[in-house]
């Protein structure tokens, strides 16, 4: 069943970036559907989260898009290179996101070892924020795209995750957020090996 709109509409970033462990995400680009299980993912709050791009009510041209209502892609790159794939959560003008850092793959793997340049499947296919987008063909040409639409979704499959097989830590990267960088806001799935490397 694919996620509604009321799905991400909800006010707490920091549960749905959890909840979203065991979702299915998925696109269609090129005539291609690639997707698999969601294994990792972090939360960013538009008000008081110095780690996150909105904070102190930040907008610019790339940062637009955390400002309209839940259910839709922001799309951005760093390093010139890789685009980082966030779902924007919350009613119109609260700025939150959640990052999807891991995807355990399902389906498509033959294309996304194509687009990676990959000759067989490892972990490092999908594990990280980054080779995620290459493997599922995202970037910014699905900046705003509505999660409920027919290029990039995600589906429930009732997949139930114990409370005990979730890890949660501080998010990667960030280390300019001072205090906000210790905040315990990534969560991944303990035995999946498919969860980007840091810890």
């Amino acid at each position: 069943m694919k996620l509604p709109k009321s799905f991400y509409t909800r006010p707490d970033v920091v549960q749905l970036a959890q909840e979203l462990l065991g979702k299915y995400v998925y696109t269609c680009v090129d005539g291609m559907l690639t997707g698999g299980m969601i294994v990792e993912t972090e939360a960013y709050a538009g008000e008081n989260d110095r780690a996150c791009h909105a904070h102190m009510n930040r907008r610019t041209r790339r940062t637009e898009i955390m400002y309209h209502e839940g259910g839709v892609a922001y799309v951005y790159l760093v390093y010139g290179m890789y685009h980082l794939f966030n779902i924007i959560t919350n009613k119109q003008d609260k700025a939150d996101a959640v990052l999807v850092r891991a995807i355990e793959p399902e389906v498509g793997v033959e294309e996304m070892l194509l687009r990676r340049g990959m000759q067989s499947i490892k972990p490092n296919l999908t594990a990280g924020p980054g080779v995620l987008s290459i493997s599922l063909g995202i970037d910014k040409k699905l900046y705003g795209a509505d999660l409920t639409g027919s290029t990039i979704w995600l589906e429930d499959k009732n997949v139930t995750l114990p409370p005990e097989s979730i890890a949660t830590g501080p998010r990667v990267g960030i280390d300019y957020a001072g205090e906000d960088a210790l905040l315990p806001w990534r969560f991944w799935v303990k035995d999946s090996k498919w969860v980007s490397k840091k810890r």
